[in-house]
């Protein structure tokens, strides 16, 4: 991924970034060509590895796989108007761009067709999701038959991650007047989220 050297995060963001991941594209190279399937993920720090699973009917996994497999996640996007830019009305030199926090995660994909394996897989990443609320629902709550049927028609991904590229592409190369142009605009589009995210990454006390 083509990466400008003022939206690196730097190892220590990008590894926070990593385990933050929740889903995104995976994308391998099968005997029919190119596949990619959105898919809600986990990072297991102990195996350094992202976790999820396909539909078994899914032929991404049954079709084999390349030497490498690539997952593709994307947050705290936004497009970003150039009205907003504080330059637009001392010189008028100004485009469209969009806002962007991106992952690039490659590794080798192992499939696993096992139930425990899967058990253990969906469990954790229903926990994950669910740690927010009151009262989480576990797969334990779903009747066993039920859980059992639903095991049989997936298959588990695990990419063991071996390389990692991260861009925070966030008005880091504007003004500290654009940028306030920038939050503030996408504060009145009601994406306040993207605007915290972006006055994290570049502080609007940096000149």
């Amino acid at each position: 991924m083509y990466i400008p050297k003022h939206f690196e995060p730097g190892d220590a963001a990008g590894q926070l970034f990593l385990k933050s991941i929740s889903a995104g594209h995976l994308v391998s190279n099968t005997s029919a060509g190119i596949i990619s399937t959105f898919i809600p993920v986990f990072y297991r720090e102990s195996t350094k590895s992202i976790v999820g699973h396909l539909a078994r009917g899914n032929q991404q996994w049954s079709l084999g796989t390349s030497v490498e497999a690539l997952f593709i996640a994307t947050v705290n996007d936004a497009y970003i108007s150039p009205s907003w830019y504080e330059s637009k009305k001392e010189h008028g030199k100004v485009v469209p761009t969009w806002d962007y926090m991106t992952a690039h995660v490659y590794g080798k994909l192992v499939i696993h067709d096992d139930v425990e394996w899967l058990r253990n897989q969906v469990s954790a990443l229903t926990d994950k999701f669910e740690a927010s609320r009151d009262k989480p629902w576990k797969v334990a709550d779903a009747p066993e038959d039920y859980v059992a049927g639903q095991l049989r028609a997936i298959v588990g991904v695990e990419l063991e991650v071996s390389r990692l590229e991260v861009s925070f592409k966030m008005s880091q190369n504007k003004s500290k007047a654009d940028l306030e142009g920038v939050i503030a605009g996408l504060v009145q589009d009601g994406k306040s989220d993207i605007a915290n995210k972006i006055s994290e990454v570049r502080p609007l006390d940096k000149k």
